[in-house]
């Protein structure tokens, strides 16, 4: 049986528990939080097997576009403390690494909503540890081998920050009319 996941249950940690970010650290962290928070809000109420539940014409489902970016910051932290070797070479991936790429954007059997959104927590909280304690938000790593990458690219610290929350942000849009497809739900309106 499936438990439902309320929107007063613990599904981020408490900025206080970690290093207090300031200027524009805080202000990333800031707008990463708020979209963070739209994108687990489209959770709310929902069971296991509604979270894993596809609504439109696309793959996606909402406990799926969860794991996509938790997965996605994950990486790209990586990247910002080890450089491109912590990617993909995406140039090289066969048709069995796409396939469980693409296993990201499901609910697996066994996987959870709650799980899925402690997973996402915990990511976060490691994001915005780092994002208070780099010492250079300048600091640029080459850009991994991928088709998408422009050949010679770097990005800093700060570049990737606004990738992921950029990517947070679409993701969270899709989510909402995920939702709003299941059950007519809205994050806003």
């Amino acid at each position: 049986m499936s438990e439902t996941v309320t929107a007063d249950e613990p599904t981020t940690h408490d900025p206080a528990d970690g290093p207090t970010a300031t200027g524009e650290r805080a202000d990333l962290l800031e707008v990463l939080a708020k979209h963070r928070g739209f994108l687990r809000f489209t959770t709310r109420d929902l069971t296991d097997e509604q979270a894993g539940q596809r609504t439109t014409a696309g793959e996606l489902c909402l406990g799926g576009l969860i794991k996509h970016v938790t997965a996605v910051e994950r990486n790209w932290v990586r990247f910002i403390l080890d450089g491109p070797s912590a990617m993909p070479d995406f140039t090289r991936m066969t048709e069995a690494d796409w396939a469980r790429r693409a296993d990201e954007f499901r609910m697996l059997p066994g996987e959870t909503l709650a799980g899925v959104l402690a997973d996402y927590a915990e990511a976060a909280l490691r994001t915005d540890e780092l994002v208070a304690t780099l010492p250079d938000l300048d600091a640029a790593q080459p850009l991994p081998d991928a088709p998408w990458s422009e050949p010679g690219g770097r990005w800093s610290a700060r570049r990737v920050l606004l990738h992921i929350i950029a990517e947070t942000t679409q993701h969270a849009g899709h989510a909402d009319i995920v939702r709003e497809s299941l059950d007519d739900a809205k994050t806003m309106g």
